[in-house]
């Protein structure tokens, strides 16, 4: 008897989820409430491990389930339904870390030389959501692959099986995405 691997667990869940919204977004609202309760159950989880604050998760939870809801229209149908709600997700905790930092801020005592340093903490979040929009201007085929290997560090190989690319796909995908990407920041596209 084969064992189940934990890679054909998580492949079942983003079948059975991506199933439920693709049939959602073609009017099956019975279908499309079993996705979102689905999503919100394992979304719970993924904000438990990622907030200092546990009182934080369910309001957060339905920012992120309204803000799948709101941008269900932009869901490509050739790509995982992770990696969309995966960008989502770190969108809205973006958000949440910025915003609480700077109620943090609003709250502490600091002089002026913490204040400065307090400042640069944000850059990084910042470049996050800009390349966030940067990608999201590129297709599938070159961003995922930027996505799963540049930035998540997944392997060649590990982005080809997830996103059902070849690997040779995947490398000229991230070749290609780059030179995109470059020529959008220089503003040359």
């Amino acid at each position: 008897m084969e064992r189940t691997t934990p890679q054909q667990i998580l492949q079942a869940r983003e079948a059975q989820l991506r199933t439920l919204l693709l049939r959602g977004l073609d009017g099956d609202e019975a279908a499309y409430r079993a996705f979102l309760s689905q999503l919100g159950t394992h979304l719970r989880g993924y904000l438990h491990r990622r907030l200092q604050q546990p009182g934080d998760v369910e309001d957060l939870l339905q920012e992120v389930l309204l803000a799948v809801h709101n941008a269900r229209q932009t869901y490509r149908r050739d790509q995982p339904l992770t990696a969309w709600v995966q960008a989502i997700s770190r969108y809205k905790l973006a958000d949440y870390y910025r915003s609480h930092a700077r109620h943090a801020a609003r709250h502490d005592r600091l002089d002026d030389n913490a204040e400065l340093l307090a400042l640069q903490d944000s850059e990084p979040a910042e470049a996050r959501r800009d390349l966030g929009k940067l990608l999201e201007q590129l297709p599938a085929r070159q961003r995922l692959p930027i996505v799963h290997v540049k930035l998540q560090g997944l392997s060649v190989e590990e982005t080809a099986r997830l996103t059902g690319l070849s690997s040779s796909a995947v490398k000229v995908g991230i070749h290609r995405g780059l030179k995109a990407l470059a020529a959008k920041i220089r503003g040359t596209r």
